[in-house]
């Protein structure tokens, strides 16, 4: 690792509650058997970042921040045998999975709840909003050709998240998915997957932003959840021949989300919760009178998440993104998502090479 210099620039939560510092930090140099080392091109804010600055995710600090990552293989681990110096690779969250208990020696869409992991990329363990960082290979992708740096970072929680959840609806072309929250930035990927799946697509939120994302991003109808549960519920059913939508999928924070996409899911179907407020409330009869069945969903595995990536690159998904130029301007990225504007994904272009190619490519 001769050419890695021996400090670079991250941005780090070294304090609750407060911004991120600008720091110049150690260069990672020690890798594990299965670890890679990625320059890092491109990084994104999730909403999970701001639960790990407020102190809700019990952080170690310092740490630096952003669980998703997309970057090129600078070196490897002893025993990596999928990558190779050069690839471009989708940083996988989880790092080293204990590979014994049940939950790893169980299905493989589900090793991801091994509770004996070392820890999360930016929420235990040091993340993206670096120059280099350290990803466990076994849990990271191989980005396809025709997907760019700055698709495939916001797909590494935004898109595994929204595709997990999608799989755990198990639905059929032809079926009817609704998504609360459909103008985010794991509602806009779900409306394009969905679509992409042959699935009719109900976006539903309480923005216009969010409206018009949903909509740009194929939504087939679209409801405005400010005129009130009663017609949103109304809207639905007017579209779903009086049943509801097969499946339901909330990745909305607002206080009566999931309520609302119980009550617009269809008897015995399932509700998918991705969304995590501190507390999830619904009504009684959702569950006793109509039979609604939670399912809680957290990401996609490797096996999964390579799927996803292959199919953006199939179906030419694209990420609605918010793109931003190095290291210190996560300052001025932060106060746009906590304005309420953002559409779509912030995203930090790290890498000088990669700030030029956005640039072509007609981000600001």
């Amino acid at each position: 690792m001769g050419d890695i210099p021996q400090k670079m620039l991250a941005a780090q939560v070294v304090e609750f509650k407060k911004p991120y510092a600008i720091n110049n930090v150690p260069s990672p140099t020690d890798l594990s058997p299965h670890d890679l080392l990625l320059k890092v091109k491109v990084a994104s804010l999730c909403h999970t970042d701001g639960m790990v600055q407020a102190g809700v995710m019990g952080t170690p600090l310092p740490c630096i921040a952003s669980h998703e990552g997309a970057g090129e293989v600078v070196a490897v681990g002893s025993d990596v045998v999928d990558f190779k110096v050069g690839d471009r690779v989708m940083a996988g969250i989880l790092m080293h999975r204990c590979g014994h208990c049940k939950e790893c020696q169980g299905p493989e869409e589900l090793r991801h709840y091994c509770k004996k992991a070392k820890g999360h990329l930016g929420v235990t363990l040091n993340g993206a909003f670096a120059e280099y960082m350290v990803v466990d290979g076994r849990e990271s992708n191989i980005i396809p050709p025709k997907v760019s740096y700055d698709t495939a970072a916001p797909l590494a929680c935004a898109g595994i998240t929204i595709w997990g959840g999608l799989m755990r609806a198990g639905l059929k072309a032809g079926e009817t998915v609704v998504i609360v929250g459909a103008g985010g930035g794991l509602g806009h990927l779900g409306c394009q997957f969905a679509r992409a799946m042959g699935l009719l697509v109900v976006g539903i939120d309480a923005r216009d932003e969010g409206l018009d994302l949903a909509k740009a991003s194929g939504a087939n109808v679209i409801i405005d959840a400010r005129q009130g549960k009663a017609k949103t519920v109304s809207d639905v059913m007017q579209v779903t021949n009086n049943l509801g939508a097969d499946s339901t999928i909330n990745v909305s924070d607002a206080k009566d989300a999931a309520a609302l996409a119980c009550a617009v899911t269809k008897l015995h179907g399932n509700m998918i919760q991705i969304a995590q407020p501190p507390e999830v409330s619904i009504p009684f009869q959702e569950f006793i009178f109509r039979d609604i069945r939670i399912l809680g969903s957290l990401i996609a595995s490797p096996r999964q998440s390579q799927r996803m990536l292959d199919f953006v690159a199939e179906h030419g998904i694209t990420v609605k993104t918010n793109p931003f130029f190095g290291l210190q301007d996560i300052p001025k990225l932060t106060e746009l998502a906590h304005s309420g504007k953002l559409a779509g994904k912030g995203v930090i272009i790290v890498d000088e090479e990669e700030m030029s190619n956005v640039r072509k490519e007609g981000g600001s």
